[in-house]
């Protein structure tokens, strides 16, 4: 089976470099206009089955991308949750102790203030693909960056953990699995191979 995640385009947080996670942001106009160049091209996987996480980029990216095609919502597919630091800047954090606290020791394991960590996200993400993944059904999926950065860790053990598989906005992966196992990623829309 081949399943295809592929990162929501740009928004106004990821242009100011925001931590946002659980905020509902629309795509800018500009990566619309992108987002429907790129989909001309080809390249982008097609599918039995499609979802979005259900947030508002995700949405707006798969009618870019997919138009009217029907799709289902993953909830559990949602971008991390930054809680108090939602919202915020590195340069609005740095110096304070609970954003320290955070991004010290262990940071897939430390939770945000009122949100989640990121062990928490890929778990909920791992829970469900389980379905698709267990029925062997191709399908593709318009995420978040952090979740598809997340889910990559841990399947292949990327040794820069989850920002080493961050695709660009628009961007993402088709991982090949065989026996419920990914065994071969490639990128997308690109095609080239990456595992």
């Amino acid at each position: 089976m081949k399943l295809t995640l592929i990162r929501h385009g740009v928004t106004e947080g990821n242009m100011k470099k925001l931590y946002y996670g659980s905020t509902e942001l629309p795509l800018l106009p500009c990566s619309v206009m992108k987002l429907q160049k790129m989909a001309e091209g080809g390249g982008y996987p097609t599918a039995p089955h499609y979802y979005t996480s259900g947030m508002l980029r995700t949405e707006q990216t798969f009618k870019a991308l997919y138009g009217d095609i029907p799709h289902g919502v993953l909830s559990d597919m949602r971008e991390i949750d930054f809680g108090d630091f939602e919202m915020k800047t590195y340069q609005e954090l740095c110096n304070t102790d609970a954003y320290q606290k955070w991004i010290t020791g262990d940071i897939e394991a430390n939770v945000c203030p009122n949100g989640e960590s990121g062990d928490q996200v890929t778990r909920r993400a791992l829970r469900a693909l389980a379905p698709l993944i267990g029925a062997s059904e191709d399908a593709v999926i318009i995420t978040h960056g952090g979740v598809i950065g997340g889910l990559m860790q841990h399947w292949f053990l990327a040794v820069n953990g989850r920002y080493s598989f961050t695709p660009e906005p628009g961007t993402g992966f088709t991982v090949e699995f065989i026996d419920k196992r990914p065994v071969h990623v490639t990128s997308v829309p690109f095609g080239k191979s990456i595992i």
